[in-house]
């Protein structure tokens, strides 16, 4: 009699996926104040240059470790470019402009109006979502939020203008990113991984050309703001990506997308206690009220998540990719792990 072979197991992660998901969001927090410091010794384009090359690097490694291959067919390279450019490229450049005026804590904060503008431009784009009562209100009281943070009742004083609104415009490229990619890139049948270092390594040849035109070495280089371009890159746009996978492939995307919801609580602390900065009444009550705004536009009627339960909001983060994008609205979930 012939003993039946076990059924293999895919290996455990090392950290449980609360661990991970907690290492996620104290990574993506402090990316504000990584870019802060950053910008201390680079140009802004000189900073999202080094971030996506770092995270490039890392993402490549973890390709050639997983035996993996990058994405092919033109017409999906094309889509990755374009996926590149809206949620990495210009993302992250008029992030690293805006903290040359404002805090890191408010970059944070801004950060977390992207689903607020998903809400908006889906109602435009994606014929499926159809706002409820309770998704109206949260776009509503979201914004409330936003002029909140902004301290609209004084006349904005005190508040650069110019680098907040290209904080809310960064937020907004990612909103518009994903839903391009939730278009185009979905249904590819590239990996996760191979999607993420394709899109990030176009980011970076799209940083590499652009650079040269408007920035000049610096005349010496601070091991700080290397440290923190470094840590930005490796820590906040590599390996991030590659924890967030692992946790959506073990808990799901809707789980994993919670992580957005700690990342300006966790760049507010980071920038009081490690940058010294000022913080007003306004921006904590503000960041809460945006928060739960955003909160409640990514709920969905009960009766359609029995219908359509692949039809999930993606994660919106400071390294928002097109895997991500294109995958959460994909019930197959990788099976095996990243991380």
């Amino acid at each position: 009699m012939t003993r039946e072979a076990a059924p293999t197991r895919s290996p455990s992660p090392l950290l449980d996926w609360r661990v991970r998901f907690g290492l996620l969001a104290l990574i993506w927090g402090f990316s504000f104040l990584f870019i802060k410091v950053g910008t201390d010794g680079f140009a802004p384009f000189q900073v999202t240059f080094g971030r996506l090359l770092f995270g490039t690097a890392v993402l490549a490694v973890a390709l050639v470790v997983k035996r993996d291959r990058l994405p092919r067919g033109a017409r999906t390279w094309g889509h990755l470019a374009v996926a590149a450019f809206l949620l990495n490229a210009l993302p992250f450049s008029l992030f690293a402009y805006a903290e040359l005026t404002i805090p890191s804590t408010l970059a944070g904060i801004c950060n977390a109006t992207t689903p607020l503008w998903g809400m908006v431009l889906s109602l435009v784009a994606l014929s499926e979502d159809r706002p409820t009562r309770v998704r109206a209100a949260g776009l509503g009281i979201g914004f409330v939020g936003v002029l909140t943070v902004l301290g609209a009742w004084q006349g904005f004083s005190g508040l650069d203008v110019t680098g907040t609104a290209l904080a809310l415009l960064a937020s907004f490229s990612y909103a518009v990113g994903w839903i391009y990619v939730r278009r185009t890139l979905s249904g590819t049948g590239a990996s996760h991984l191979s999607l993420a270092t394709a899109q990030v390594g176009t980011a970076t040849l799209q940083l590499a050309l652009v650079t040269p035109f408007f920035t000049t070495l610096p005349d010496s280089v601070e091991p700080l703001p290397l440290l923190a371009v470094i840590a930005l890159g490796a820590l906040g746009t590599g390996y991030a990506m590659l924890l967030q996978y692992g946790v959506v492939a073990e808990v799901g995307p809707t789980t994993a997308s919670m992580v957005t919801y700690f990342i300006p609580v966790i760049a507010t602390a980071a920038g009081v206690a490690f940058l010294d900065e000022h913080l007003a009444w306004n921006t904590p009550v503000g960041a809460a009220v945006v928060l739960l705004g955003a909160a409640l536009t990514q709920t969905r009627a009960s009766s359609r998540r029995a219908s359509a339960p692949a039809r999930q909001t993606a994660p919106s983060t400071p390294a928002a990719s097109a895997a991500e994008a294109a995958n959460s609205s994909n019930p197959r979930l990788p099976s095996s792990r990243l991380t």
